[in-house]
């Protein structure tokens, strides 16, 4: 599989930094859309730990990218791409995070109940052994994670459009050993932290059906960088794109912000 995709025509000053962590691919969908407005890159990452995966990054965009760019990430994504630019500020013009995951520990105690609570009682027992079994590392997890996900998804999403057939792979090495270091980044305080080395204009834009409670990026991301701009979509889940009511505003926002 390449590393890169990419859409529109140069210069290439926007990449689409997916989530999972091991989902590559997931935003195909707006990178299409959002090509016709400016070039975009779609890096996929491959290494299986955040040091690696900003190395990654960095490489790519330094070879395929007309810098400084704007980042887009989702999920994972958004986090990934707030440690890139506190690493390397002079390289990112503008930071926009999707559907992120809270930054401080205390608001991420909700996330998974939530989930739960919107599942009916076989999915949720369902839910609970693939859970189980993405932790035994003497197990092939593909599948588990694959099924894991779209249990999720399902709980994740408002009213979501059919499926188009874009399926992702989903990649269970990755996910675990970048969210177990990503995880402890959260509680040690010291991926908050690194927002104080951020010097672009950071926007979040966020569903308020998403079970990653908006407040736990909304009001630490306040307080620590100076020019940041909160986002709330009415009737959205954590992917806004695939939304029924709010994808049309979604793009609205994020056309707007590249404009």
């Amino acid at each position: 599989m390449k590393n890169i995709r990419k859409y529109g025509n140069p210069p290439f000053t926007v990449a689409l930094i997916h989530g999972g962590p091991g989902a590559p691919g997931e935003m195909a969908p707006v990178a299409k859309e959002i090509s016709h407005i400016s070039g975009t890159l779609e890096p996929l990452q491959t290494s299986a730990s955040i040091e690696g995966q900003v190395q990654e990054l960095l490489t790519l965009l330094k070879k395929h990218g007309d810098l400084p760019v704007t980042l887009i990430g989702h999920s994972w994504g958004a986090w990934l791409s707030f440690i890139f630019a506190a690493r390397y500020p002079s390289l990112i013009e503008k930071l926009i995070l999707i559907g992120s995951g809270p930054f401080e520990e205390k608001y991420a105690s909700k996330i998974m109940a939530t989930r739960l609570s919107r599942l009916n009682e076989e999915e949720r027992l369902k839910a609970h052994a693939l859970g189980k079994a993405l932790l035994d590392p003497g197990q092939d997890n593909k599948a588990a994670l694959s099924q894991f996900g779209k249990l999720l998804s399902k709980a994740d999403s408002f009213d979501p459009l059919p499926s188009i057939g874009e399926e992702t792979e989903v990649q269970p090495d990755i996910f675990q050993n970048v969210w177990t270091e990503a995880s402890q980044l959260r509680r040690s305080g010291k991926l908050l932290e690194l927002g104080k080395r951020i010097q672009c204009p950071v926007i979040a834009i966020h569903g308020d059906y998403d079970p990653h409670p908006y407040e736990g990026i909304k009001q630490p991301l306040s307080q620590m960088i100076e020019d940041f701009r909160f986002i709330l979509l009415k009737n959205c889940g954590h992917v806004p794109w695939i939304e029924r009511t709010a994808r049309d505003r979604f793009y609205e926002v994020l056309k707007n912000e590249l404009s």
